[in-house]
């Protein structure tokens, strides 16, 4: 497949993630509202930083007007999820691949991109998140701008109703390969048991969310390797397709 085939196949498959971008960046919006940011604040934001739970948390800060440093290491936390993702997705990436594109994919990891990209069959060419995070950026950025605008006027019914699509596009993510693959299927199921489990122990409670989603990854990652080792010889047949 050509280069411009790839970049115009990952706008394709960003577009439903786009779309919940938008849905859920509008409660985004609403916040950074309430932090005193203007629409244009809030689109070079979302543009620049694409993380939901950065930047709900850096929000959170500015609106208690805290330090810089806190800000840092709050935002920081919430995000370290994606250095777990990089180190994934660079198990995928052609060794000859140019530093900048190795830059640039570790500027596009969103959950969703990361999801998407990491499904692509043998190396990842960095032009097809390229092309997913451009439309799905746009819309975040966008979604962000239209929740200031908004404000306060849209009822929280409303809001919160807005937030749920997001929850189907993961389920778009993972069921397909969940019913072609069973290891998969355990794997995702015992995701949902251990996250449920996560959210009903009292002497969590006082880690952050992004916290929880690092611990729980490095723990159901270190048991599907065990559990369910991929052979070498299957990872070299895959990354010859």
């Amino acid at each position: 497949m050509k280069n411009k085939e790839v970049f115009f196949k990952g706008i394709k498959d960003g577009i439903p993630i786009a779309l919940g971008y938008f849905a859920v960046a509008f409660s985004l919006g609403i916040n950074a509202k309430k932090a005193g940011l203007n629409p244009f604040q809030g689109f070079i934001a979302s543009l620049t930083t694409k993380a939901s739970a950065g930047e709900f948390a850096g929000y959170t800060v500015i609106a208690a007007d805290a330090a810089y440093i806190e800000m840092i290491l709050v935002i920081l936390v919430a995000n370290a999820r994606y250095f777990l993702m990089s180190c994934s997705m660079s198990q995928r990436l052609d060794p000859d691949m140019k530093f900048i594109h190795r830059l640039g994919l570790g500027w596009c990891i969103t959950d969703e991109v990361f999801a998407i990209s990491i499904a692509q069959k043998g190396c990842i060419n960095p032009l097809y998140p390229y092309g997913a995070i451009t439309i799905a950026s746009l819309c975040w950025a966008l979604g962000t701008a239209c929740g200031i605008i908004a404000g306060n006027l849209m009822p929280a019914m409303a809001v919160s109703a807005l937030s749920v699509s997001l929850y189907g596009m993961f389920l778009a993510v993972i069921i397909p390969p969940s019913r072609e693959d069973k290891k998969i299927a355990v794997v995702v199921a015992c995701s949902f048991a251990l996250s449920f489990a996560a959210s009903k122990m009292k002497f969590l409670d006082s880690l952050s969310g992004g916290m929880k989603t690092i611990i729980l990854t490095i723990l159901i990652s270190t048991l599907a390797a065990l559990f369910f080792p991929k052979k070498e010889d299957a990872v070299e047949e895959e990354a010859a397709q």
